[in-house]
């Protein structure tokens, strides 16, 4: 897919590109770019394996600016990331991708972007847009499930998952990773080192990076969050076993006395003189229920009850 960067995204064929009257955006599969890499005339034998990116990131070469995005799929983080190569020069960017995620991005600016002064720095500036363009809510749904989980844990409910808790705490890392490698981009991209961009428009980029700091400041503030939950979930668990034991320990020592009595006349001696007496059964277990009675109201005094 070939664009001409006009008030909007424009269709239009390869051959075309030559013109140089407009910058474009191109869209290629990688084996397209291995077949048409010399027509682009960027300079570079650029060899590009999408399975091997790992990372966002970018590169100024001699007379173009290459890198690659590793995007996690805010839906799906455990899931594939969306990852695609790039390369740009004065003249356009070329996207080099085999999994349609880039064609997506790119028909979407087209079918909702106009642009007043149009240029290839606003088309980057956009296209990095719509990479975060969710995000900021996304941030915010995250914080409000980890309200309600800290409410349940001061109502003592059962409900809170702790696997969910770490889910979330690892999808805020790896957004946090992912925005560091975009401010980094962003700075390639600002330092203009082949004066590939206007000077009047490269606030285009340090409005992006103002919004990744942004970003990233609402990321590690979720993150902290989460760990405080973290916390307090463990301290409640904590109270939860204390006070088992707690009613262990009181369940414990009512019935030691009464286990002493058991033992003390369960020994097989021969003269033992209650054992002879008429009302001995019935006032050892009066004799328990006063001991048991005892118990309670002294735990119950002590607040241990």
């Amino acid at each position: 897919m070939y664009y001409k960067i006009k008030e909007s995204l424009m269709p239009c064929e390869r051959e075309q590109l030559k013109d140089g009257d407009f910058q474009y955006v191109a869209v290629v599969s990688s084996e397209q770019w291995n077949k048409e890499k010399e027509f682009f005339d960027l300079g570079i034998d650029l060899e590009v394996e999408i399975a091997s990116i790992l990372t966002t990131h970018g590169e100024a070469n001699f007379d173009s600016i290459t890198g690659t995005f590793d995007i996690p799929d805010r839906k799906d983080f455990p899931g594939p990331d969306l990852q695609f190569a790039f390369v740009l020069d004065e003249k356009g960017i070329i996207f080099i991708d085999d999994s349609e995620a880039a064609e997506s991005m790119v028909k979407t600016l087209k079918d909702t972007r106009k642009w007043r002064f149009p240029s290839l720095e606003r088309f980057i500036y956009d296209f990095l847009d719509l990479i975060i363009k969710n995000d900021a809510q996304l941030l915010e749904d995250y914080e409000r499930e980890l309200d309600k989980m800290e409410l349940d844990i001061l109502n003592k409910s059962s409900d809170i998952s702790s696997e969910r808790l770490s889910d979330i705490r690892g999808d805020i890392r790896d957004l946090g990773i992912h925005y560091d490698q975009l401010m980094d981009l962003g700075e390639v991209f600002s330092e203009n080192e082949n004066n590939f961009f206007k000077d009047e428009n490269l606030r285009y980029f340090h409005l992006f990076m103002n919004r990744i700091a942004r970003l990233q400041d609402s990321a590690v503030a979720v993150r902290d969050f989460t760990m405080q939950i973290r916390d307090l979930y463990k301290t409640n668990l904590d109270i939860k076993q204390n006070r088992i034991m707690t009613i262990l320990t009181v369940v414990t020592t009512i019935f030691m006395p009464l286990t002493l009595i058991v033992g003390w006349y369960g020994m097989n001696f021969r003269y033992m003189p209650e054992l002879e007496l008429t009302y001995a059964y019935p006032v050892v277990i009066i004799v328990c229920i006063l001991i048991v009675i005892f118990l309670l109201i002294f735990f119950k005094k002590k607040k241990w009850l």
